[in-house]
């Protein structure tokens, strides 16, 4: 497979929906197949919020977020298409966020801007018109990946042909941004926080970090998946990560927390869970989403998990009916999905055919 990986600098200065503008960014972005000479088999992939570029193959030994889907002969067959997958802004993977310098040379810490999803996809635009791509044949993403697919058909609708938004929804409730208040105050509280300024501390919050990202992934997984892998064992003494452990499923925790601390900063991750909650395209639309997805030319597919807890299915019906009303092409689909939220990443029953089948547009 066709791998590229490259940090694209941009001098031209970003506006952004907060009013702050950022000067100049950068954007960590990795490409896998070729781009043909027409220009016009490439698409793009979006990724959840503490996601990355990385989607497919090995890298430093990690295996890409959706490396089931990405590759040849698989769903995004890189034989035919040119996939770009780029970090965005305001993450801790190689694109512009708080752990980079600003102007000054001084490292944004607390102090980066506050942003969006819709700066996400002007942030994008520039990276299509760097790459010569004047139209996606497909947009597609999953969770806040979803959100920005849905975004980028809404703000650009002559460039998007295709969109997938997977396990999303066009708002976050409040039950959401709640959780996501409960994450971020856990970080707030840890005693190297300083007030956003840790590294200048020679510190990193690891502890609140870790136990926000527990609480997460308590809310990615369903509930039936849990009670099939962990039900009420007991962990084996020989791998218990703490002596205060008694169940498997406080192991897991204990060890996805501690594991996803070691690679995240605490900073991307309270700005990026305030751009899940922030986002409503309906907003710049008398808060009306048929008059929203008016706008929207590009043919639709929504697929919802019957276990997710974030998102349910109902969430991707209410953009159906949406879509619907505003007499859009658009395909619904519900799976029951095995691990809840988490779904979206597993080439699990006839999902990944259904996106080839609406890619190859037989849906």
């Amino acid at each position: 497979m066709q791998t590229s990986n490259k940090l694209y600098k941009f001098k031209e200065e970003l506006p952004l929906t907060s009013g702050q503008t950022l000067d100049g960014f950068e954007l960590m972005v990795e490409c896998y197949g070729n781009l043909n000479q027409e220009k016009n088999n490439a698409i793009l992939l979006n990724h959840a919020f503490s996601g990355s570029h990385h989607a497919a193959g090995k890298h430093n030994g990690t295996l890409g977020w959706w490396d089931d889907f990405v590759g040849p002969n698989k769903i995004l067959d890189t034989n035919k298409f040119f996939i770009v997958s780029a970090n965005n802004i305001g993450s801790c993977f190689g694109s512009s966020g708080p752990i980079s310098l600003d102007k000054n040379g001084k490292r944004y810490n607390a102090d980066f801007p506050e942003i969006s999803v819709k700066d996400w996809v002007q942030a994008q635009k520039l990276l299509a018109d760097k790459l010569k791509i004047q139209t996606w044949k497909l947009v597609v993403g999953g969770s806040l990946g979803g959100m920005q697919s849905l975004q980028w058909a809404i703000d650009f609708p002559d460039m998007v042909e295709k969109v997938a938004i997977i396990a999303a929804a066009a708002t976050v409730d409040s039950q959401n941004i709640a959780l996501n208040e409960v994450e971020r105050e856990v970080i707030r509280k840890d005693s190297y926080f300083y007030n956003g300024n840790y590294y200048e501390h020679g510190k990193v919050p690891t502890k609140g970090l870790k136990a926000a990202r527990m609480l997460g992934h308590i809310t990615y997984l369903s509930a039936q998946n849990m009670e099939q892998r962990f039900g009420r064992k007991l962990q084996d003494q020989q791998t218990k990560l703490d002596d205060t452990i008694n169940f498997e499923v406080e192991n897991y925790l204990q060890y996805q927390g501690g594991k996803f601390a070691d690679v995240f900063d605490a900073n991307s991750y309270i700005l990026l869970t305030k751009v899940m909650d922030g986002f409503d395209p309906s907003a710049e639309y008398d808060n009306n989403l048929v008059k929203t997805f008016k706008n929207i030319s590009a043919e639709m597919l929504i697929i919802s998990f019957a276990s997710d807890w974030m998102f349910p299915p109902a969430r991707g019906k209410e953009m159906l009916k949406a879509a619907i009303k505003a007499n859009k092409k658009c395909s619904f689909v519900e799976f029951e999905g095995a691990y809840g939220h988490d779904s979206f990443l597993y080439a699990e029953d006839n999902y990944p055919d259904t996106i080839s089948t609406f890619l190859e547009g037989k849906l």
